[in-house]
């Protein structure tokens, strides 16, 4: 298990660095799963130790949340005074996610007479 997570904190280590020395807008933990993706691709996906080691840290996924949570009490009276912004820009995004999502389906999406299924 402890190789496996450092194996998974050097793939996060080197996303950071790589972000960092670019200049990327691209936090480092994305960079290091984009790596982390690649060279489990080329490899043939991950092993055992891995594997076991990443569904632990999934099932634990939610404890993750809590800093967030402790971070949303601690400025809380600065959600109090900007409610509505906050509050528009959920319902906006959310929104707007689902449109472009229902939209990228359609379009992926086989229709019935190019799959040659009767209407």
């Amino acid at each position: 298990m402890l190789s496996a997570l450092t194996q998974l904190l050097v793939f996060q280590l080197a996303g950071e660095v790589v972000a960092r020395w670019l200049a990327l807008p691209v936090p480092g933990p994305v960079l290091g799963m984009l790596f982390l993706f690649v060279a489990l691709a080329l490899r043939g996906g991950p092993g055992q130790e891995l594997q076991s080691t990443s569904q632990n840290l999934l099932q634990h996924l939610s404890l993750l949340f809590v800093p967030a949570g402790v971070g949303i009490m601690v400025h809380f009276h600065r959600v109090a005074d900007e409610w509505l912004p906050l509050l528009l820009s959920l319902v906006i995004s959310t929104a707007a996610t689902l449109i472009v999502t229902a939209l990228a389906m359609k379009l992926l999406m086989p229709t019935k007479a190019a799959s040659g299924e009767a209407p």
